[in-house]
């Protein structure tokens, strides 16, 4: 077994850091714009990680 800790948001957790709607985010997963995720059954899980390059990818502007 792998000591790998990996920390994954549900979708109600991304939206409450995001402040948007849980729809949103599943209007994002259908047009194919949003984090990558993961769905295990009826879950959709994003990985800290993913969430993370999503947010640093649409940085725009800031002091150099």
């Amino acid at each position: 077994m792998s000591d790998h800790t990996v920390t994954h948001l549900n979708t109600q957790q991304l939206a409450a850091r995001w402040h948007v709607s849980v729809g949103h985010l599943q209007n994002l997963r259908s047009a194919g714009i949003g984090p990558a995720y993961v769905k295990i059954g009826a879950r959709v899980l994003y990985t800290l990680a993913a969430i993370e390059s999503y947010e640093i990818a649409r940085t725009i502007g800031g002091a150099a």
